[in-house]
C-alpha cells in the first residue's frame, strides 16, 4: 500500500476554493501587528491578510501595510487600480464621452 506525503497546513488551506468577495480597501478591517510579530511568523500574516489589512508598526509607530490577496484577479484589480497611466487614460476617455467625442459600449453593434 502506497503512503500519501500529508500536505502542510498551507498547502491545504491553499487549495480551498475562496468564495468571498474582496472589499475595497476602504471597507476592509485593519488589524495591528508589531513589525518583529509579523517577521517571526510571516506566512500567517499572509494568510490574514486575505481577508484584513495588516498595519505593520515600529515601535507602536505605523510603518507599513500588508495587502493580501485571494486570487490573481484580486491582485490584477490592485494594480489596475492603482496604476497612474491606467487611471489617466480612463480619465480622458471619460472626458472625451462627455464632450460627444467616442461611442458609448451600450451603442456598439452585438
Amino acid at each position: 500500500m502506497a503512503s500519501r506525503a500529508k500536505l502542510s497546513r498551507s498547502t491545504r488551506s491553499s487549495r480551498k476554493q475562496k468564495q468571498r468577495a474582496r472589499l475595497p480597501s476602504a471597507e476592509r478591517p485593519l488589524r495591528r501587528a508589531a513589525l518583529a510579530e509579523v517577521k517571526d511568523d510571516l506566512s500567517r500574516f499572509l494568510r490574514l491578510a486575505e481577508s484584513e489589512d495588516i498595519l505593520i508598526t515600529r515601535y507602536g509607530k505605523p510603518a507599513g501595510v500588508l495587502i493580501g490577496f485571494e486570487s490573481e484577479d484580486d491582485w490584477f484589480d490592485y494594480r489596475l487600480e492603482h496604476d497612474l497611466e491606467f487611471l489617466r487614460r480612463v480619465a480622458e476617455a471619460r472626458e472625451r464621452l462627455r464632450s460627444g467625442v467616442g461611442v458609448r459600449l451600450e451603442d456598439l453593434p452585438s
